[in-house]
C-alpha cells in the first residue's frame, strides 16, 4: 500500500498563503455547525516521527474556537492505565455532541509502537485489531465522525529531518535516542503500519494516506479531507460556502502572518 504513495507532490508557497486561510476558515464554520447541530467528531493523526503531526495540529487549531475541541496527544500507557482494559483511557476522550476530539497519535500506538517495540505479546497485539475496529463502529454508530490520517514518509526523508532538528539548537530536544532508535527499525514500523492500515480500514472509518514530504501539500490534503467530510456528515445542514469582504480582508492579513510557516521549516524539503 504504503509503496504506491507518491512522495515527490508539492504544493507551491504561493498556492499555499492563497488557499490556507480559506481552508482554515471552513474549517472554523463547519465546527460552529457541527456544534449547533450536535455532530461529534474524532480526527486523528498517526504516522512517522518527523512526518509533521505536530504541525498538522496546530495549523488545524489555529482558528478553531477552543471552547468546541479537545486535543489528546497520546503517549505510551502510564503504569495505572496499564492495570485497565487497554482502551479504558480512550474511551475517557471520547466527544460529547458536538465536540471535536483531535488526537495527536492514538489508540493504534497499541498496534504499533507498543507492537515494535516488544511492550505486548503478540496475542494481545493482533487481538486489539478487532477491538479497534468494534471501537470505532461503536462510535460511527452513534454518529460520531471519524478521521484518520497517516503521514507518510521516506526513511531517507525522516533521517534528513532528525539532523536538520538536531542541529538546531533550539529544537535539538525534539529529536531524542529513542527516536533514533525507531528510525533504525523503520522496516519494522514500515510492516507493522501496512498491516494495521489494512486490518483496520473501514467503511466507517476509513484511513487517508498523507504524502508528507512536502508540508504544504500534506497541510492541505488534510483540512480538505477534513472539510468534504464534515460537509457529508452534516449535508444539507452545513453552512454556505459564501465569503465576504470582512472575510477576504481578514484572509489577506492572515497570508501575510502565515509567512513563518516557511521561516520555521514548513517549505517543501
Amino acid at each position: 500500500m504504503l509503496e504506491n504513495v507518491n512522495l515527490k507532490r508539492k504544493l507551491s508557497a504561493e498556492e499555499f498563503s492563497r488557499v490556507l486561510p480559506g481552508l482554515q476558515r471552513r474549517i472554523y464554520d463547519l465546527e460552529k455547525a457541527c456544534w449547533d447541530n450536535k455532530v461529534s467528531s474524532i480526527i486523528l493523526f498517526e504516522g512517522w516521527d518527523a512526518a509533521g503531526k505536530g504541525t498538522a495540529v496546530s495549523t488545524l487549531t489555529q482558528r478553531l474556537d477552543p471552547r468546541g475541541f479537545k486535543l489528546h496527544p497520546i503517549g505510551l500507557p502510564r503504569q495505572f492505565e496499564q492495570s485497565r482494559p487497554w482502551l479504558w483511557r480512550f474511551w475517557l476522550c471520547v466527544p460529547n455532541a458536538g465536540e471535536m476530539a483531535i488526537f495527536d497519535q492514538s489508540w493504534y500506538i497499541h498496534v504499533l509502537q507498543e507492537r515494535v517495540e516488544g511492550l505486548v505479546p503478540e496475542k494481545q497485539w493482533r487481538a486489539a485489531f478487532r477491538d479497534i475496529v468494534d471501537f470505532e463502529r461503536m462510535m460511527a454508530d452513534n454518529g460520531t465522525t471519524l478521521i484518520k490520517f497517516f503521514l507518510h514518509i521516506s526513511r531517507k526523508e525522516q533521517e534528513k529531518r532528525f539532523h536538520s532538528i538536531a542541529a538546531d539548537p533550539l529544537e535539538s530536544w525534539r529529536v531524542t535516542k529513542l527516536d533514533w532508535a525507531r528510525h533504525k527499525k523503520y522496516n519494522e514500523y514500515l510492516a507493522a503500519t501496512e498491516e494495521m492500515l489494512e486490518t483496520t480500514e473501514t467503511t466507517e472509518a476509513p484511513w487517508t494516506i498523507i504524502e508528507a514530504t512536502s508540508k504544504r501539500w500534506a497541510l492541505a490534503q488534510i483540512l480538505k479531507t477534513i472539510i468534504m467530510a464534515l460537509e457529508d456528515k452534516l449535508g444539507s445542514e452545513a453552512p454556505p460556502r459564501s465569503v465576504s469582504a470582512e472575510a477576504e480582508a481578514a484572509d489577506a492579513d492572515l497570508r501575510n502572518a502565515m509567512n513563518w510557516l516557511d521561516d520555521s521549516g514548513a517549505d517543501d524539503a
